[in-house]
C-alpha cells in the first residue's frame, strides 16, 4: 500500500496544480472576456442608414466604436432601410429578431410617417406592435424621439413629438428624448436636402443615443 501512495502522489499532485493554475487564469479574465457579447439590433429610416455619408460613419457604427472603447462586449446590428415607415418596420422586425436574437432592439421610426402625413393613430399603433414584439422576444426597447417640421400644422408636429414620451412611459421602454438633439437647430449639419445630417453630425447624435443604452448593456 505504501508504493501504491508513493506512485500515485505526484499525479495526484500534478492535477490539483493543473486545476489551480486554470482556476487562477479563470478569474484573471475580465468579466467581458467570460460573457458573450449582447446583440443590440437597431431598426430605422436614412437617420441610421447612413444615407449621403461614408459607410462606417454613421452613429450606429460610432456606438460600436464607443462600447469597444468602455470594454462593453456589444455587438450593433444595423437593420435601417432608407425611407422605411413604422408599417415597413413592424414587417420586418419578426424575422429580424429570430435571426439577430438581440438583448436590445433600438427602434428609429417615425420621420417618414410624420413626412407623409400619415394618421398618427396608426404610427403609434406599428410602434407599440414593435415594442411588443421585442418585448416577446425578451429583448429591451430603445425608442428614439423623432420631430417633425410643421408642414401639416403646428398641432400635428407638437402631438407627433409627444408619441414617443408617451410610447415610452406607457410601455416601460427606455427613451432617448429627441434623436437630433443639438444637430437640428445646426443648418450647417446637414445635407442639402436639409433632412439628412452629415457626417459631422453623426457623433453628436451617437453622444445622444448612447447615456440611454450604455445601461440596457449591464
Amino acid at each position: 500500500m505504501g508504493h501504491y501512495r508513493r506512485r500515485t502522489a505526484p499525479a495526484a499532485w500534478h492535477a490539483l496544480c493543473v486545476s489551480l493554475i486554470a482556476l487562477l487564469c479563470a478569474l484573471m479574465l475580465p468579466a467581458s472576456a467570460q460573457a458573450a457579447p449582447k446583440t443590440v439590433l437597431v431598426v430605422g429610416d436614412s437617420l441610421s442608414a447612413e444615407y449621403g455619408i461614408a459607410y462606417g460613419t454613421g452613429w450606429v457604427a460610432l456606438l460600436n466604436e464607443r462600447a469597444k472603447a468602455e470594454r462593453i462586449e456589444a455587438k450593433i446590428v444595423n437593420a435601417s432601410i432608407s425611407g422605411d415607415t413604422t408599417s415597413g418596420g413592424k414587417s420586418r422586425l419578426p424575422p429580424l429578431l429570430a435571426q439577430h436574437k438581440p438583448a436590445v432592439v433600438i427602434i428609429e421610426l417615425g420621420g417618414n410617417d410624420g413626412l407623409r402625413g400619415l394618421p398618427l393613430a396608426s404610427t403609434e399603433a406599428n410602434l407599440r406592435a414593435m415594442i411588443a414584439a421585442a418585448r416577446q422576444a425578451k429583448a429591451k426597447v430603445l425608442l428614439t424621439g423623432i420631430q417633425i417640421p410643421p408642414n401639416y400644422g403646428a398641432s400635428y408636429a407638437s402631438s407627433f413629438a409627444a408619441m414617443y414620451a408617451k410610447l415610452a412611459k406607457e410601455t416601460k421602454s427606455a427613451l432617448v428624448p429627441f434623436l437630433l438633439a443639438s444637430v437640428a437647430d445646426r443648418r450647417d449639419l446637414f445635407q442639402p436636402d436639409g433632412i439628412h445630417p452629415v457626417a459631422g453630425a453623426q457623433p453628436q447624435i451617437a453622444a445622444n443615443v448612447w447615456p440611454h443604452l450604455k445601461p440596457l448593456l449591464k
